[in-house]
């Protein structure tokens, strides 16, 4: 079975050429089948502040960048990305004649984690310190018989990153996270992750390909947003995929150029 799994923003028409349409019935009409994972976060918070949940977001020793997710937000956030943007999702591929499903991790057990006990956060003074780990997960399980189902049955999953806990509560994991170890279960062949730029650019150059030796070795130089995408996508490749590809979204044709190589592909 042939798999590309790719993540989105939280819409396939905000964000995403809409073309990524055309690609995806291209693609399974050639003998693809289609994974598509969707972030959302911008709409997860405006819809909690609307709610008068105000959003906290911390960063880790790393620079790494994240929601801080307390028993209230993990609702508001399923809430959001299965209720709303999942289907917004389904009824467009569906207006165009692809026929798919949309699953959280806690749906047959489609991803498992476990709950961080504890996070190490940069404080406001640069300090380091030890904060309650809340309803935040690391992926540590994916149910591929479950999407090996859908996919044998003609659908396009659209998996939004709620995972299930250790005692089946709602964990908010990451989206680029979710695509890697959704990438690396099905042995995909290729795990892409679709941003605002070309690729990965260092010193005004678009990366072209690198090894997920170098591209660990480059973090360091690389800038907040694009550090957790490269993570990603070494980690897809060191769990199964044959390759990764960070490229736009933006340009039309997306998936296409992507597999075509037109961005930064990562690879052994």
């Amino acid at each position: 079975m042939k798999v590309i799994v790719c993540k989105i923003g939280g819409s396939i028409i905000a964000g995403v050429n809409p073309t990524i349409v055309d690609d995806i019935r291209a693609l399974r009409n050639s003998g693809f089948n289609i994974v598509l994972v969707h972030g959302g976060g911008d709409q997860v918070t405006d819809v909690a502040e609307k709610l008068g949940k105000k959003q906290q977001f911390i960063s880790s020793p790393e620079g790494i960048k994240s929601r801080y997710t307390d028993k209230e937000t993990a609702e508001i956030f399923t809430m959001v990305m299965s209720g709303l943007l999942a289907k917004q999702i389904v009824q467009t591929l569906e207006k165009s004649g692809i026929q798919s499903v949309s699953l959280t991790g806690i749906d047959g057990m489609l991803l498992r984690a476990q709950r961080k006990k504890k996070l190490i956060v940069m404080d406001e003074r640069g300090r380091k310190v030890a904060i309650e780990g809340g309803f935040t997960g690391k992926i540590n399980g994916v149910n591929t018989d479950l999407l090996e189902m859908l996919l044998s049955n003609d659908l396009v999953p659209i998996i939004s990153p709620v995972a299930a806990g250790e005692e089946f509560e709602l964990l908010n994991v990451d989206g680029d996270r979710a695509c890697s170890h959704l990438a690396g279960a099905l042995k995909a062949e290729a795990a892409i992750f679709l941003t605002d730029t070309e690729g990965l650019i260092l010193d005004n150059i678009v990366v072209e390909k690198m090894t997920t030796e170098e591209a660990r070795k480059s973090l360091p130089l690389i800038g907040a947003g694009m550090d957790k995408k490269v993570i990603a996508a070494v980690e897809a490749v060191e769990m199964g995929a044959t390759r990764s590809v960070i490229g736009s979204g933006l340009k039309e044709h997306p998936l296409q150029n992507a597999l075509s190589g037109r961005g930064t592909v990562i690879s052994n």
